[in-house]
């Protein structure tokens, strides 16, 4: 996307990196460029406006869902797929973590509804077999 106007950042390379400026994960000098740019480019501003909306919402609505721990790790790694251009599995990170978690948890129910850690009910089994 581009406005049209000549600017000292490109309109896509801001829109690329928008979401780096709105969690304040870029550097000081880069976050003086952008404000730059949007201070001059109100095509730009509004999609920031947009975007700043969506994470409010998300963060009123789903703030208080735990977050499966890796989740981010996972999300970082489809935007640097998507980046090199590499394919991305057809999955949603957030429904492969999930699946994950919920594994994990199953499995610790498990343990926890036997009393006794994996290993132990193995070897109590196989001491009943003799």
């Amino acid at each position: 996307m581009s406005c049209g106007e000549p600017h000292e950042k490109d309109c896509s390379e801001v829109l690329d990196h928008l979401y780096e400026y709105l969690d304040r994960e870029m550097p000081a000098g880069e976050c003086a460029e952008f404000q730059v740019h949007l201070d001059e480019c109100s095509p730009c501003l509004e999609k920031y406006g947009l975007e700043q909306a969506v994470k409010k919402l998300v963060k009123r609505c789903c703030g208080h869902d735990d977050v499966p721990t890796d989740l981010r790790s996972k999300v970082m790694g489809r935007i640097e797929l998507i980046r090199a251009g590499e394919a991305v599995p057809e999955v949603s990170v957030l429904d492969q973590a999930r699946h994950e978690q919920a594994q994990r948890e199953r499995a610790a129910d498990a343990r926890g509804a036997a009393g006794a850690p994996p290993q132990a009910d193995a070897a109590d089994s196989a001491a009943r077999a003799e």
